[in-house]
């Protein structure tokens, strides 16, 4: 992993697509990015970009090979394209609730259902 001085860090949207390749749960949390920003890192896994070549994933999680998708969260919540169950890393979820979606009263929620964009 990068030393702390050469990356940036930001709090993202992790979506693991799952089994079928669609959708599958997600995470709240905070990711480093390499210089190149390639590849990205979230709780010691490395993430290479899929440069446009994924189905409904821009991610993949190197050593499984599992598909994702990781993006900046949106400060009305709407991450998702499919309902999904999301949690939030603590280290990140006041800052997520004050921050991102400007909802100070929901600092204590660690988890909830995402409403997707559209619907299977």
């Amino acid at each position: 992993m990068p030393s702390k001085s050469s990356t940036q860090s930001r709090i993202i949207w992790i979506e693991c697509k799952g089994d079928d390749g669609i959708v599958g749960p997600a995470r709240i949390g905070r990711v480093t990015f390499s210089k190149s920003g390639k590849s990205l890192y979230y709780r010691g896994d490395r993430f290479v970009t899929l440069a446009g070549q994924g189905f409904k994933s821009n991610y993949m999680r190197v050593g499984t090979h599992e598909h994702y998708w990781i993006s900046r969260c949106r400060k009305d919540g709407r991450d998702a394209l499919y309902n999904t169950d999301i949690v939030i890393d603590d280290e990140v979820q006041e800052e997520y609730w004050t921050e991102i979606r400007k909802k100070a009263e929901n600092v204590n929620i660690s988890c909830f259902q995402a409403t997707g964009k559209t619907t299977r």
